[in-house]
């Protein structure tokens, strides 16, 4: 992982949770982990910041999909799909799809 983010076990969040929780707007975010993996991160923000913090994580989701996904397509080959190959894939989907 990159940086230093500070980690904190799913266990000392629920120990220690105030500490935990008067220390996060200084330390911006902790990666939360169980069994020493991560599982989640904690975030600082404010109700002011809310709705932008939502939509930059959304949208950092999103990126983080399209890239999984090019990958995904470049070591299966998909990447090289002609369109009239790609229209017949999305074809067959559509016509396995429930109505």
């Amino acid at each position: 992982m990159g940086g230093s983010m500070r980690t904190v076990s799913v266990r000392d969040l629920r120990s220690k949770s105030a500490q935990i929780w008067r220390e996060l707007p200084r330390e911006k975010d902790m990666i939360v982990t169980s069994n020493g993996r991560p599982v989640g991160i904690l975030s600082a923000t404010s109700e002011a910041d809310l709705e932008k913090t939502l939509s930059a994580l959304r949208r950092a989701r999103a990126m983080l999909g399209v890239l999984s996904s090019q990958i995904h397509s470049v070591k299966s080959g998909l990447n090289r799909l002609s369109p009239r190959e790609i229209n017949a894939e999305i074809g067959i989907l559509r016509g396995s799809r429930p109505r």
